[in-house]
């Protein structure tokens, strides 16, 4: 099977790279740790994993909910609605944690540059997600989960695990990964408060990128999963999410 290379329904990036000081520009195909030794590219992830966790990446893309007037919220939702919305976010947020992990991880052993390439290049773009997650979780005076650093952790040890099952199955574990995530942003537009458009705004143009990482991961070949791995991944994001929800 010939492969795509990384252009394929994935945006060019202008903001930074997944490198450790976020300085280099993410352009299309880049790999931020080709040609580095094993120790350098665990030091560089360990890097990497502080920026995410700590909450200093910032998104390349505006937020698509636009600029924030406090009293928005405080006009809109009531307090049981605010604290409704935070709960949905911080999964939310959780989810681009594990994102940036799982993809991360399955780019660390990835032979094929092309595809390592989609795989930084899709963690990129998580990158605006995280971003505007936490920026909407501060708006509604609420914080991240209290558990990120295991969420990171054991999504960045089982996209390692994934990349060493091979090309098409390290695909097809980011196809049926953004598949699942879809449906649940989908879910959540449907039980936000129906006057937080803020929120709804971002989850909306999360699921859209969403949907172009999955196209773009059938597109450079992505094997389909056996049923029982589908559903061991839907069990694993119903702990997160009822877990993240409340902590």
């Amino acid at each position: 099977m010939q492969m795509v290379g990384s252009s394929v329904g994935v945006r060019p990036r202008t903001g930074s790279d997944p490198t450790v000081n976020g300085s280099a520009p993410a352009s299309m195909g880049s790999d931020p740790v080709r040609g580095l030794t094993p120790i350098d590219k665990l030091l560089s992830e360990i890097g990497r994993a502080v920026q995410v966790l700590d909450g200093s990446v910032h998104a390349s893309r505006p937020n698509p909910a636009g600029k924030y007037r406090p009293d928005d919220d405080a006009t809109a939702l009531t307090p049981e609605e605010q604290r409704h919305a935070a709960g949905l976010m911080r999964v939310n947020h959780v989810g681009e944690i594990c994102a940036q992990a799982l993809y991360r991880g399955q780019a660390m052993f990835c032979r094929d540059a092309a595809i390592r390439d989609v795989l930084y290049d899709a963690a990129a773009e998580e990158v605006d997600h995280l971003a505007w997650c936490r920026q909407r979780l501060d708006e509604l005076r609420s914080g991240p989960s209290l558990l990120n650093p295991l969420w990171y952790a054991g999504s960045f040890a089982l996209g390692m695990a994934a990349s060493r099952a091979g090309t098409g199955k390290n695909l097809g574990f980011m196809a049926e990964t953004e598949r699942q995530v879809e449906q649940h942003l989908d879910g959540h537009l449907t039980d936000l408060p129906k006057t937080d458009e803020r929120s709804r705004s971002i989850v909306v143009q999360m699921r859209d990128d969403e949907i172009e990482h999955r196209n773009t991961a059938e597109t450079n070949g992505a094997d389909v999963l056996p049923a029982p791995i589908k559903l061991a991944m839907r069990f694993m994001s119903k702990v997160m999410t009822v877990t993240a929800y409340r902590l």
